[in-house]
């Protein structure tokens, strides 16, 4: 009977030290695993990554986007047989280069949906798998990890999906872009495509005022552009939505980042628009930057104007 209680002792301390290895081997494959976890969601999956993309695409939502032509000169023979050096939107027609803008089009508003998109799937997949890490318990999180794997698979190509999509892409050219008869014989090199963007044009809140019956107005890229382009300046009267007083309206083409508007009404409210302007490859914008600005009332402007005069 002794025999029989010891063999049954022994048994039973030789199942509790396996079932303490088991535990013990369970415990650093849950640490491992969850510590893997934890670096992707500190590394590539970080608040501070998330919030960068964020920002760069709300940036790029802001850009206007342009056709980029290569070469953008070529030498073509005249009537004389002479070679010159000319634009190649000289000899690009117009229907195909219209058809190009459109595509470009298209696939610049794919492209900006589809960042909008993966930024909620990865936001989606970081406050899922910080789920997994501070409420599964070890059984839980080694019997998901399955499936845990194939979020983070998945959530990896997300991220790469976003970084190649924060920049425009090349366009596929399916017709000839130049008539054979503008050439005469002139063999070209081959026409490349892609979408290239320029910065928004933001009004600097500080710079930018109104007096009694003019305003300045300054604006800046956030590249801080050292060549400036033509651009356009908005001005509008803000009404009080009464039929009896019509709205008014006026638009500068400007080549500076600065411009003083004048013959403005006092004590009113203007609203003043900046952008690019239009040019011959120029696909899409979405967004423009806009400032309101009061002018003061005569009595303002008079009161500043004997605050500022010397003493007599």
């Amino acid at each position: 009977m002794a025999a029989i209680f010891n063999e049954f002792e022994t048994g039973s301390e030789s199942t509790a030290h396996s079932e303490e290895q088991q535990g013990n081997a369970s415990w650093e494959l849950y640490l491992e695993r969850r510590s893997l976890v934890l670096q992707f969601l500190h590394s590539s999956l970080s608040l501070h990554n998330l919030q960068h993309y964020q920002n760069k695409a709300e940036l790029l939502k802001k850009c206007y986007f342009y056709l980029e032509i290569e070469p953008k000169h070529v030498n073509v023979r005249d009537q004389n047989h002479v070679m010159h050096r000319t634009d190649i939107l000289r000899l690009i027609d117009s229907y195909q280069l219209q058809r190009m803008k459109k595509v470009g089009k298209n696939q610049t508003e794919i492209q900006l949906s589809l960042l909008t998109e993966l930024l909620e799937q990865l936001e989606r997949g970081r406050e899922e798998l910080s789920c997994y890490v501070e409420t599964c318990d070890v059984i839980t999180f080694l019997s998901r990890w399955d499936l845990i794997m194939q979020r983070l698979s998945k959530l990896s190509e997300f991220m790469e999906t976003l970084l190649s999509l924060q920049v425009p892409g090349k366009l596929f050219v399916k017709h000839r872009l130049v008539s054979h008869v503008d050439l005469r014989g002139t063999r070209l090199p081959n026409i490349r495509l892609s979408l290239c963007i320029k910065m928004p044009l933001i009004f600097d809140r500080k710079e930018s005022f109104a007096h009694k019956d003019w305003a300045k107005l300054k604006w800046f890229t956030e590249n801080q552009e050292s060549h400036l382009e033509p651009c356009e300046l908005c001005v509008k009267l803000l009404t009080n939505g009464s039929q009896t007083e019509a709205g008014y309206g006026r638009t500068w083409a400007v080549t500076s980042n600065t411009c003083v508007v004048q013959d403005l009404q006092p004590g009113r409210l203007y609203k003043f628009t900046i952008r690019r302007s239009h040019t011959q490859t120029f696909v899409c914008d979405k967004w423009h930057d806009s400032i309101t600005l009061e002018t003061k009332t005569n009595a303002v402007e008079d009161a500043d104007s004997s605050a500022c005069a010397p003493e007599g």
